[in-house]
Order: C-alpha cells, then structure tokens, then sequence
C-alpha cells in the first residue's frame, strides 16, 4: 500500500488523512525498517532502528488496532502505539492500548505451566511440561466424552477476543460447554434488542447522527467505547446534541447538552414518557411504522387487547383493523406517561421529555441511541428499558438509517472456517437451565448454585479471560465450589497472569497476552463491515527477518502459548487417531491427514472466505495472509444501511408467498457471512422464510417471527410472559405489586432513607481499567486504583461522614468497609462504588498481581466468611525498577462479594443494584473488612428461582428456536427432557403437571 496516494475511498483512510496527518504515524512502506530517535537516551541523539507488527488490542472488547514497534537489535517489543489503517480505531487508542507493553514485561505475569501440589487455595504449585498438563488433561476429556458426560466439559469465558473459534473446537468435541460472562453483562440489553429486530445488540452510526441518546458513561468505559466516542465527539463537532442518562455525573455526562438523572430503575418510565410525547405532537414516521411493524399481529390478538383493558392501559378496543387504527390504540396506550407522572416517578423536570422528544423528531431518522449495561444491568426487568429506548428509535424509523441504529449483524462479519462441524447433540442445563427459556445466554454467574440445585459435577473446567470468583456476585460461592473437588474436578485456568479464581485452579498455563496469540475477530463499531487479525508480534517479527518458527511458544516469552494452538494440539491428543471424529477439524486443508498450520488455517480462510480480500492482496503482489499479516485489518464494505429493504438474492427460488407476507423457499441464499445470527423461521414443509412481501416487493425484512420488528411480541406472548409483550411501565403501587417482573428491586418505593437505606449503584468501570484483562498494567492502576463509596454531600451528613472516613454497606448477606467520597456527582439516595476493583491474594508472592492486589486473609466457618485486609499495595523488587517506586497504599474493596445473586426471570441478567444500608464503620472495622454468609445467600437465589416461568414452552420446547444460542445443538435437543434436583424444582413439577 502506498501512503503517498491521498485518493483514499475509505472512512479509516479518509480520517486517517483528516485527523492524524501523515507525520503523526510511520507510513506503512517504511514498517520494516522504520528509524526514530530513542526518548530515553535523550538528551543524546541515539536513532533506534525498528521492525513494526501490526495486532489488535485485548484489553477490552473494542479490539482497536496496535503496532508494536520491535527493536531489531534486541528482538524486543519497545512500545506499541496506534494502527493507522485499523477501519473502526483509526490509529487512536485509550490508555490501555499502549499500557499493553506493561502487561508484556510485567514480572509477576506466569511464564510456565503451573500445577497445584497443595489443597485449592494454598498456594502450593510446581513447575511442569506443557506435554504433561495436556496429555493430563486431554486424557480427562477423552475419558469423560467416552462415557458419556460430555456435559461435565465446561469451557467459561469472559471475552473470546475473536469470532467463532473455541465454539468450533467445542463443536467438534461433541460437547454443549460454553459458558460465558453475558449474563453479569448484557443479557437484559440483548432480550430487550432481540425481542424488536431479533438481533441482540445495537451499533449507532454515531458519526452521521443529528442527535444521540445514551444510556452509558459511553465515552470513558462503555461498549467498544473508544471507536464509539472518537465518533461521537465528531459528531458533536459536527452540530449534533447529545443526551445522556445516568445516575452519576460521569465523563461523558459532562460533554453532553442534556444530563438525565432519573431515579435507578425508573428509567423504562421515563422513556416511555418521552414516546409518548413523541406520538402525541404526531413526530412519528407513519410510512415506516406501517411497512416494518407488526401492528396487524397487535390489532389481531384481540385477547391481549382486552387485557390491556382489564389493567387500565387501554380504554376501548380499537375500532377497525386499520393503521390508523393502530396510531389512535398507541395514544390510549401511552398516554398516561404524562410528563408530569414523569417528574413524579423519576425526579426528572418535567419539561425536559418535551426537550427530549422535540430533539428525537427534528432527527428523525439521524436518531442514535444506545444502551448496554447501565439500567438494563442493574434492575429486575432491566430489558425492559432497552426495548423501551428502542421504541424511540422504531417510532422515528430510525433504525438501521444513516445516522440512525444499526442492527449489529449488519456490520459484523464472521468467514467460514476451513470446516464446520455439526451441531453438539448435548444440552447443558447448567447454562441453560429450564427456567430460563428467553436467556441471553448461559447462566454463568450461577453456576456453583446451579450444580447444588441440580445436583450436578463438573470434571473438567476451564477458565479464560474471565475471574469469576472476583467479578462475579456472590464471589465465596464460587470459592466453595472450586474448593470442593466432588464439584468441580479439574480446574484449569488459561491465563497470562495470577488472579483470585487462578488460585483455586489445579493446573494454570500461561496463555499470550494481545501480542502473543492469534485471533481473527470483527466488531460493531460504526456503519462498516470489518475484520481484525490480532498476531503474535515477536514470532511475525521474528519470520519476517528470515527465522523458522513452529509454535508460537518458541517466540513468546518463557513458554507462553497462544490459545489457538492450545487447542489443535488438545484436540489431537483427545482424538490421536481420528476414531471420535474430532481431529479431522485440526487437519491441514492442503496436506490430507496433517495437522494444521496456523499459516494454513487462516491462510485458507483469508483465500476463501473474505470477500475482497484475495483481490486487495493481488494488486499488492500479496498472498491474502501475507496481507493481513503485513495490514493487520481489512475493510469489507460500508454497504451496511437499512438491509431490511434489500431485496431477495436473484438465486433464490420463491415459491410460495403466504397471507401473512412471509416469502417461503426451499432453500436460502449461499451463506457467506457467519456471524451470530438468528435461525430462520421454517413452516411445516420446513422450507426456510427468505422474506417479507412488503406493499408488493419482497424484501429481507427483520429475522423476527413475523418478518418485521416487533412492537407486540408473540414470543413473550407465546412463552408465558404476555403482560410484557409491548414496552411497558407500571404507573403506579397497584400495578407495580402486579408487574413484579420489571419493578426494580430498588425502586425508590422500597427505599427508607429514615434507617440509612439506599440503593447501591456498582455498575461502572474505572475509565482506564476493564475486568481481568488489564492486571499487571501498572500505569492502569497507578491512575486507579481505589473504589470510594460515591456519597451526595447531604446523605453523608445524614450518615455522619465526610471524604476519606469509612462506611460499613450492608447488604442481605453481609457487609464490606470502604472510604467515602462525598461529592454532587450522584444523586441523594443513591451511592456508587465501581466494582472494578478490590483485587486480592492470599499469599505474598501469588495470587493476583502485586501492583493492584491486597493481601488478605480468609476464615470460614459454617458458611461464615470473613476477609480482612493483612496490608494493602505495597513496593517491592522485581526486574522492573519501577515496582520499587510504588506510592499507592490502597487496592479497593471488591464488594462484589457481598451481592446476592439476583437473577432476572425473563433475560437471565444478574440485576447488579442492590439495596443496602450505609453507617460510619465502627471501632474496630477496618478498611476492606468484608463479611458474607453463603447459607443466605443461597436462600437468595431460591427466592428468586420461585420467580421464573419455566419452560417446557409451546411445542414442548425448552427455548425458542429462533433466539440466538451460542454453540446452538442440534434442533432435536429443544425437546424439553426432566432434570435431576436434590431439592424441589419448579421446572421439574411443571414437566410432571404436563406429561
């Protein structure tokens, strides 16, 4: 590629020129041997000589492009910095991408496999060969798949960091062993997206919006949030307001035009105030809300009508089966969501929602709007405010509209692999167990409840990227679990670094940080279609300057691998002679019977799978792989917009349209993009719906059960949920106490501020820190590292305290120390403390890193925990001088442990707020104390099991077929089968009632 060519077609390279200007990156034909003065020698003059690597980063889910600058004298990586060509970062970065060089030379990182010679929990570990913990481990696996309990196989995951691979491993292992971080994430955001449009997740094209509502601290830490905020602010500058909503005054707040500060939990409230407001100034677009909403299927289901009479939402049923019909019904619906109940239920001004709505309808279709976590995460029913927001954007037709909300599918893409094996013939009602039918996805945060509940084991379970004892509620749960080997029998943490979880674990290996491991991934960041190839740095350094290398442990330091590897070479072991089926998946597709190269596993998908790529390499006389490997990212296309309306592929033989509009064929298009996506409806020929015939013309429509988007939900509907199937808020304490399922467990209802009651808000990242991803990134924790409580000045006069005092926050189930911040920026009732932080060890040398971790000790007794703090941070000597220089004493409290898990019945979502009571700690309680009683909260999560509606659903089906499923089985595992319990099951009684 050229930089001295300016006609550049793309957005990246546009605003590459636009923004950054050619000095402010070494242009890409000068990567191999790029020349720069060294600012350590300064002030001497040393010019250092460099070889540069593109990869992408991994610490958060943004994925931005990296380039590592490797020293070509000392085979080192020096620093990495922004990738100018990367499609969605555009060579800027927040400060975790270029703090990665930190995690690279951190010294307390694991550099050898480990294996436990102690009880879990010691600290007692040997040094061992990767031959012997994976012929260990292998053999455990094949042992477990040959008898028949492939369900003990249990791989959980935070982020993959790349699209599609370890499914397709577990796929090929017959094992149904995915369990992932979703449900203590998104899960309510995604039941709230996929019950509109059937796809799970929104992607705003923030840089062509004329106005943007979030529900996020989106510009410091929200959802692939520095390729999103660079956008935003464009837009900003380019005259477009912004609204943000959230409890606390965060980074973003401030860069809005409109802050909303609305009571926790109310939010779904104040969002159908504002649609309401929107319907009666008549600021809807009634051509789109007629073509692609199903309000036939509304007007149809009389029934449901006549029950929104009997609870007073509606006054009279409509009188025809007309459009209009279905305006006029909307008024009668909304119309109680008065500005004025507004202010009165969410603390808002009223004349704010008018301000709002008047922005929404003057944008019309270049409306933005976005919600992941905040409110969804953290209230029972919080889907509800994700479908409520969405409403805005169906009613202005804003929805995948330049400037508007795209369906996240639209701008993902995922290429074929070189083989696919077929669907899993196992389901694993430990991630979706039958009282969750509508989850989005696996109960993960549940399991050490659920394998009591149902009386289940584990025997071998693998943790990567994700810490579940530290970030999940109820976190000596988990402990109990992992420590008790008739649960869980193999514990194997696949980790660059120590943490709390790896501390139970019985082997820990050491897998590559961002720089060290391949991955093939793409995101929802902005109106393109994109992929990234994250690449081992030192060994595509190393092979470019003429060096054979096998594995890519040969380059990384000591003997970290990477996880793809991990997996060929597990797999083979598993399967050494090809009799499950499982190692034809790892064969070379170009050597017959070989085991596949990681040069050929993507090289074959590179040459077969990227739609344009092979032609962009050519005109470079490059092979598609030493393109990606030279590049780093490839841009697909920017041909993303309003898909709904795309016709049917010509290849596509139509052969029945029905009364309905649903277009039926044989069979659909050639499948070329494999991004999650939903299942295509079939009818009782079991021909698949290519489409909807709209005003005459078929079209792709939605992937939804009617073909459009769905206002009136047949699915909640059908799955025992109807009182929810249209956005919904109860107006008041009747029907609150009827709509238990999405009145917040901390509505301001439930609140006493009389005994020091509040609800506490946890669901917030430190801008610069994110999960387990970022451990042993000192400059990271050097910025943060400490969580205050966030106190309102006048509730901590009340309490008696002011900055820097301690507070004991009691929940249900116990209690944690931490210090006050008192400060205007949360709102009186409500106090904040980022669940972020706390990291913790139990011995001095292991356990978590030593830049960000206390040292802690634990007793227990009949369920009884307690952590008290031995000494916080603290300098100490390492191969880094700058270990020495540490000045921070505290580490944060992880509060975490003292959350009951509460699961929302219908997403499956943890419902993160909860309601506490804050007092000055007393004598004798210190900061970091924390006390939890597991036998109460084990009750918790009964209490809120009896809340659920099990399946079996229609058909007898466990779960909607449609819906989203990561590692989906076979179509047949859908019929409901009972499940064994050591204790009275709802799910179970209510197979028994129906058989």
């Amino acid at each position: 590629m050229s930089w001295s060519d300016k006609e550049k077609k793309t957005e990246g390279e546009r605003d590459f020129y636009r923004f950054a200007g050619l000095q402010s990156f070494p242009p890409a034909e000068k990567w191999d041997d790029w020349k720069e003065l060294d600012p350590l020698a300064w002030p001497r003059r040393v010019e250092k000589s460099y070889l540069l690597v593109p990869t992408v980063c991994f610490n958060c889910e943004a994925a931005c492009g990296l380039t590592a600058f490797v020293d070509k004298e000392t085979g080192e990586i020096r620093k990495l910095e922004g990738q100018p060509v990367h499609p969605a970062s555009r060579g800027r970065n927040c400060a975790k991408g270029p703090a990665t060089i930190g995690q690279v030379t951190n010294p307390d990182r694991i550099l050898y496999p480990l294996k436990r010679t102690g009880p879990r929990g010691s600290g007692q570990w040997e040094r061992v060969s990767w031959e012997q913990a994976m012929d260990d481990i292998a053999g455990r696996i094949r042992k477990a798949i040959m008898e028949g309990r492939r369900n003990e196989v249990v791989y959980h995951v935070g982020r993959h960091g790349e699209d599609g691979y370890v499914e397709r491993v577990l796929a090929s292992w017959g094992v149904d062993g995915q369990n992932t971080h979703t449900n203590v994430c998104s899960s309510a955001a995604r039941v709230g997206y996929a019950m509109w449009m059937g796809m799970d997740r929104p992607n705003p094209d923030h840089s062509n919006a004329k106005f943007i509502l979030m529900m996020s601290s989106h510009l410091e830490s929200g959802h692939y949030f520095n390729p999103h905020a660079q956008r935003i602010m464009e837009a900003k500058e380019n005259g477009c307001k912004i609204a943000v909503v959230d409890t606390r005054l965060s980074n973003t707040s401030t860069k809005a035009d409109f802050w909303l500060s609305p009571w926790p939990g109310t939010e779904a409230g104040m969002l159908l105030v504002i649609a309401n407001q929107i319907l009666q100034k008549d600021g809807y677009n009634p051509e789109f809300l007629r073509r692609w909403v199903n309000w036939q299927e509304f007007l149809e289901d009389k029934k449901y009508l006549y029950s929104l009479i009997d609870t007073g939402f509606l006054s009279k049923m409509p009188e025809g089966d007309s459009f209009e019909d279905f305006i006029r019904t909307l008024k009668l619906i909304y119309s109680g969501y008065t500005p004025e109940w507004g202010e009165k239920e969410t603390g808002i001004k009223q004349e704010i929602f008018g301000q709002i709505a008047d922005e929404i309808i003057a944008a019309g279709p270049s409306f933005a709007s976005h919600i992941w976590r905040n409110a969804a995460a953290g209230h029972i029913g919080g889907w509800m405010v994700a479908r409520s927001l969405f409403f805005l954007s169906v009613l202005v037709g804003a929805v995948g509209t330049k400037g508007g909300t795209i369906p996240s599918a639209w701008t993902k893409f995922v290429p074929e692999p070189p083989s696919e094996p077929e669907p899993v013939r196992e389901w694993n009602e430990l991630h979706f167990p039958l009282e969750f039918p509508l989850t989005h996805f696996e109960l993960s945060f549940l399991l050490p409840h659920l394998l009591k509940h149902q009386n289940k084991k584990l025997d071998v379970y693998f943790t990567r990227v994700y810490n579940p004892v530290w970030i999940n509620p109820d976190g000596f749960a988990w402990i109990e679990a992992l420590s008790d080997e008739s649960r869980v029998g193999m514990h194997i943490c696949l980790t660059p670094v120590w943490s709390e979880s790896a501390q139970y674990a019985d082997y820990v290996l050491p897998m590559g940080l961002g720089p060290e491991r391949h991955d093939l991934h793409s995101y929802e960041t902005h109106a393109a279609q994109w992929i990234g190839f994250r690449q081992p740095v030192l060994r595509v350094a190393k092979e470019r300057m003429g060096e054979n290398i096998n594995f890519t442990h040969e380059a990384n330091p000591g003997e970290v691998w990477e996880e793809t590897e991990f997996w060929i070479e597990m797999s083979w072991r598993i399967d050494p002679d090809g009799s499950l089926g499982i190692r034809k998946h790892f064969e070379s597709p170009y050597r017959p019977g070989k085991k596949v190269t990681l040069d050929e596993y993507y090289g074959w998908i590179f040459e077969n799978s990227v739609p344009g790529l092979p032609e962009a390499a050519a005109k470079e006389g490059l092979t598609p792989l030493e393109y990606m490997r030279r590049y780093g990212s490839f841009l697909i296309t920017e041909d993303v917009y309003e898909q709904h309306e795309w016709k049917v592929a010509e290849s596509v033989e139509i052969e029945e349209i029905d009364d309905k509009g649903n277009a039926w064929a044989a069979k659909g298009p050639k499948k070329i993009n494999f991004r999650p996506f939903p299942s295509p409806q079939k009818d009782h020929l079991g021909r698949i719906r290519v489409g909807m015939e709209v005003d005459g013309e078929v079209k792709q429509g939605f992937p939804t059960p009617s073909g459009k988007l769905e206002f009136f939900s047949t699915t909640l509907r059908d799955w025992n949920w109807p009182e929810y199937a249209i956005p919904i808020y109860p107006r008041n304490a009747i029907e609150r106490e009827k709509m238990i399922h999405i009145t917040s467990q901390v509505h301001w209802s439930q609140i006493d501020h009389e005994k020091l009651e509040f609800d506490l808000l946890p669901t917030f990242r430190l801008p610069t820190l994110i999960h387990t991803r970022t451990n042993g990134a000192k400059w990271l924790y050097e910025i943060s590292h400490n969580n205050p409580v966030w106190i309102n000045p006048l509730d901590a006069k009340r309490i008696g305290v002011d900055t820097g005092d301690l507070v004991k926050v009691e929940t249900e189930i116990g209690f944690f120390v931490d210090r006050v911040w008192a400060t205007e920026a949360i709102r009186p009732g409500v106090v904040a403390c980022s669940h972020h932080l706390g990291r913790w060890r139990l011995h001095e040398d292991s356990g978590s890193d030593r830049w960000n971790s206390s040292l802690v000790s634990i007793s227990v007794e009949n369920g009884q925990w307690n952590m008290t703090q031995i000494h916080g941070v603290t300098p100490f000597k390492s191969s880094d001088p700058d270990s020495s220089r540490i000045w921070w004493k505290e580490g944060g409290v992880n509060q975490n442990l003292i959350h009951p898990v509460q699961p929302d019945p219908i997403s499956g979502m943890h419902a993160w707020h909860h309601k506490v009571r804050v007092t000055k700690a007393a004598p004798g309680e210190n900061y970091g104390d924390i006390f939890v009683d597991t036998n109460k909260s084990y009750q918790i999560f009964q209490r809120w099991m009896k809340l659920t509606r099990p399946a079996p659903g229609p058909d007898g089906m466990r779960r909607p077929y449609w819906l989203m499923r990561p590692l989906k089985p076979h179509p047949d595992l859908y019929k409901v089968q009972p499940i064994e319990t050591n204790e009275e099951d709802p799910a179970v009684e209510r197979i028994k009632t129906q058989s």
